[in-house]
């Protein structure tokens, strides 16, 4: 008895210790000063402390002399990493070299320092920034009209192309020395929720020059003629460019690129010049019609040996003006009646001399890292950012409609099944948009935010997917007759797109969140990784000793605050914030702590076959992402200053999210390739169950009641989006009139009240007006006011209808010719 009294002594010291997260060191002397105490307090008798002190002093020693652990463990485990170590492709090593990190790291330690989370600074546009988006932006936006791009033109009018080069659109990126505008990341981002809330064509349009392309290639990687050349021309709209990446056979797969370029001499005006011979076959490729420079990949052979012995050199990038011969350029795809300009770039034997390579040649053989490099800062931005700006415009225009459009003389905002639909619109367009900014930031604070950058494209596109499935639920009829009156119907046709394009959510999900995650944000498993492969095998045994230690403490420490948190001891875990979002900041960091035992637990069991299963990564991929998206959501509503307005829109968020995390978790946990694994991790992480519930109704009802009226909350929630009332801004014009009909609410429910209790007995509405006129129930006034309120209402819910002859094809006229933009 005395004996299990000193053990349980120092299993609660060293319980205790991994809580609080302490070293070898002082673990050893917490215990054994635990003990002492213990000895001498319980006289527990000379057998019982003897073997009370051999149990301690066995790890102790083991632990803390060096030399002893290195030889007879280190050093055997070591051989055997090595061996089941997987082997890292070049282009793996060049993915997860790539990137930096940051708050995405925080969430790998277990315990987040909230501090780097506040530390990013708060969203603020510059004085320029911010008369560009009032001026240029707000102008270009009372140009757009979707129906006509898409139904009747194919294309913006040319005018809209003049406008856009000649204010720069396109040159947001390239730095003012260059002629461009030099913007930040922040109003990158800005410029394209405004314009998208309005147009996804145009936002597509000013994307694709700012994002993955040559601008950023060229300030990247560009010779100093190149930048000279091209980027000026670019800032100034005298070039439209493309990038060429995707191939028939190269999709996600983007390193099995069939495109070719052959090193060879061709005779050009009697001098003989050394080049590339290229044959290529590309699609997809926005702006690619109209492009009069097109960036292009493609595999670099050398099979004469003219630049030396290496015959496959590697991808590569070029830059290739458009009327460079044997170019095939000018075809279109059509992307879901999304006439955005999208198309085919071919070439066969396409001679183009060195100097095209961007770079020049030596940057040959880098263009994979090139592009890896540049795809986390462009992922970041362009579709988060437009799919927050339509999220927002859906935000703003379906609450107004919910609350004009009535049935069973409600307004259908008030039914709980709108409601239920409602309160998702608001929650998810919340953290839409806080993850956006949140990534934004990390861009502007000079990161190249590889893991962030995959959250937020994969989470920003599904998350206005699920918005928009909502908004036309709630529409229905409306939104699906297609027609100028329809604002809604062309967003749901082309969510598909951008769910597929930068990286296809599937894949980003399922192979890149965790999978480059795993290793690039975890704080020992890379390091582990390159002390293994270290020459120096002294040194390598030295540095993966002190990590792997410190790996296996912090796996242990994990493991056991996951334990105790989860039966609720994360309630007392020191947390900033105010009253209202204090526990939210606990249970980041509880989950946290069992996101990070999980994950090790998972590469511990898996090893090397844990590139294959693809299910297992995509569940603690979901988990990290939700503990990203949370905190970017806790530091939007920090950097708005804690409204309590807002509250039950943020609450109904990171309800949402914990949710999903711990859904994640479980299905890891009853999903686990070993199921004693599985089962130990339930055990660990969910000692008392799952009790982690999805929004609940009372606070859904709070959070859908914000949306159908103007307040503080809703202008918040859908700030940025471009609100200017122009005659084709149909959700400007329909948010007017939605104070009109709250005004008129009264005067409604004093003529409906009438007609039950059978002072008002027509059928027909506007009798059933004049017959509440005629016996003083409303005065002129407000007949007069009714009257037209309920006009405006009528032209808001109607529908578009045409011709009968308007679908016949056959009976279509040439289009104005839109190949060249460039004048």
């Amino acid at each position: 008895m005395a004996f299990l009294t000193l053990f349980g002594l120092m299993l609660a010291a060293t319980l205790a210790s991994a809580y609080a997260r302490t070293n070898i060191k002082n673990w050893t002397i917490i215990t054994a000063v635990t003990l002492l105490v213990g000895i001498i307090y319980f006289d527990t008798g000379f057998w019982a402390s003897l073997f009370a002190i051999a149990l301690l002093a066995v790890p102790a020693v083991f632990l803390n002399n060096r030399t002893l652990r290195q030889q007879k463990f280190t050093q055997p485990f070591l051989s055997f990493f090595r061996k089941s170590l997987p082997e890292l492709s070049e282009t793996e090593k060049v993915a997860l070299e790539a990137g930096t990190v940051y708050w995405d790291a925080e969430l790998f330690s277990g315990k987040p320092d909230f501090k780097k989370l506040h530390n990013i600074k708060k969203p603020e546009l510059t004085a320029d920034e911010q008369a560009f988006l009032d001026g240029p932006v707000a102008e270009l936006c009372a140009m757009l009209d979707e129906h006509e791009f898409n139904h009747e033109r194919g294309d913006m009018p040319q005018s809209t192309w003049d406008f856009m080069m000649k204010n720069k659109f396109f040159a947001m990126i390239i730095p003012k020395s260059y002629g461009g505008l030099g913007f930040t990341a922040l109003a990158h981002s800005a410029v394209l929720q405004k314009v998208s809330s309005r147009s996804a064509v145009a936002a597509a349009t000013v994307a694709v020059p700012n994002s993955l392309g040559p601008a950023e290639l060229l300030l990247e990687y560009g010779t100093e003629a190149q930048k000279d050349h091209y980027l000026t021309r670019l800032a100034e709209g005298k070039e439209i460019p493309c990038f060429g990446l995707t191939a028939p056979s190269a999709g996600s797969d983007a390193t099995s690129i069939p495109d070719v370029g052959v090193v060879c001499k061709k005779t050009i005006d009697g001098k003989e010049v050394l080049g590339i011979s290229l044959t290529f076959d590309k699609r997809y490729i926005t702006l690619a019609p109209v492009a009069t420079v097109v960036g292009l990949a493609f595999q670099m052979m050398d099979p004469e040996g003219l630049l030396g012995d290496k015959k496959q050199l590697g991808i590569t990038l070029a830059l290739i003006p458009r009327d460079t011969e044997g170019m095939e350029i000018g075809r279109r795809h059509l992307p879901l009646d999304v006439m955005f300009m999208n198309g085919p770039i071919r070439g066969k034997d396409v001679f183009i001399p060195m100097d095209y390579i961007i770079g020049g040649q030596d940057m040959i053989g880098h263009g994979w890292r090139m592009l890896v490099e540049c795809l986390s800062v462009g992922r970041a931005i362009s579709l988060p950012s437009c799919s927050t700006g339509g999220a927002k415009m859906v935000s703003w225009g379906t609450g107004a409609y919910a609350r004009i459009r009535k049935q069973f003389n409600l307004p259908i905002g008030r039914f709980e099944g709108i409601e239920e639909a409602l309160c998702r619109i608001a929650g998810k367009t919340y953290s839409c948009a806080a993850t956006s900014t949140m990534t934004a930031l990390a861009v502007d604070r000079g990161e190249r935010p590889a893991v962030p950058s995959a959250i937020a494209k994969m989470h920003a596109t599904e998350m206005a997917r699920s918005i928009i499935q909502d908004a036309m639920d709630i529409h229905g009829g409306k939104g699906i007759i297609m027609g100028p009156r329809n604002y809604l119907g062309r967003a749901w046709m082309g969510s598909p797109i951008w769910i597929t394009v930068e990286g296809a959510n599937i894949l980003t999900r399922s192979m890149i969140i965790f999978g480059q995650g795993a290793i690039r944000c975890h704080p020992y498993v890379l390091k582990e990784m390159e002390a293994a492969r270290l020459e120096d095998k002294a040194e390598s045994l030295k540095r993966f000793d002190d990590v792997l230690f410190r790996h296996m403490g912090y796996t242990f420490q994990n493991g056991v605050r996951s334990f105790f948190q989860g039966l609720g001891f994360w309630r007392f875990e020191r947390s900033p914030g105010d009253k209202f979002s204090k526990k939210f900041y606990s249970k980041i960091t509880r989950y946290s702590a069992a996101f990070g035992f999980a994950a090790d637990i998972a590469m511990l069991s898996l090893g090397g076959s844990m590139k294959k299963r693809e299910k297992t990564s995509a569940r603690l991929g979901d988990v990290l992402s939700h503990l990203y998206m949370a905190s970017a959501v806790l530091k939007r509503y920090r950097d708005e200053g804690s409204q309590s307005a807002d509250q039950p829109i943020v609450a109904w968020a990171l309800h949402n999210h914990f949710y999903e995390i711990e859904q994640a978790l479980k299905m890891l946990s009853y999903n686990f390739p070993n199921k004693a694994v599985g089962i130990f991790l339930r055990r660990v992480i969910f000692p008392l169950g799952t009790h982690e519930l999805p929004p609940g109704d009372r606070l859904g009802h709070k959070a859908a009641s914000l949306l159908l009226s103007p307040n503080e909350s809703r202008q918040r929630l859908t700030h940025g989006i471009d609100r200017d009332e122009s005659p084709n801004h149909l959700v400007a014009q329909m948010n007017r009139v939605l104070a009109k009909v709250i005004d008129t609410e009264p005067l409604e429910r004093r003529v409906l009240k009438a007609i039950k209790s059978g002072q008002i007995d027509e059928i027909d509405p506007s009798a059933q007006l004049n017959q509440a006129l005629a016996q003083d129930i409303i005065s002129k006034n407000e007949y007069n006011l009714l009257t037209k309120v309920r006009q405006e209402v009528a032209e808001i819910i109607a529908v578009d209808d045409f011709p009968f002859e308007a679908f016949d094809r056959t009976l279509a006229q040439p289009s104005e010719d839109n190949h060249s933009k460039v004048a």
